[in-house]
């Protein structure tokens, strides 16, 4: 089910003032890539980086094309294992927190 505008502009302003919020939502994304939600993963993803860093600013740190950014978190996108822990640790680093794996 597609978000409606205005709910991504309510969490995105929520994420910009919240920051257990935001850090829930990185953890939250996360954990649905690792529980094999690839979709809803990469859309947590996608809405969490245009809440903060942004897209211009992580194709900076990363050295990906921001366009090909994009196309990795869009409804059909497939970032490979590498990107996406590349990006991960991006966004780690850019929130201050190290989230672990505990079995």
């Amino acid at each position: 089910m597609a978000l409606t505008k205005d709910f991504r502009e309510t969490v995105q302003a929520r994420v910009r003032r919240d920051r257990k919020f935001r850090r829930g939502l990185l953890r939250d994304a996360i954990e649905a890539l690792l529980a094999g939600e690839s979709a809803l993963g990469r859309e947590i993803l996608r809405d969490y980086i245009n809440a903060t860093v942004g897209f211009p600013t992580l194709a900076e740190k990363t050295g990906l094309h921001v366009k090909t950014l994009h196309q990795m978190f869009g409804p059909k996108g497939n970032p490979t294992a590498a990107n996406l822990f590349q990006i991960i640790a991006c966004l780690q680093q850019h929130e201050g927190v190290q989230l672990r794996v505990v079995a």
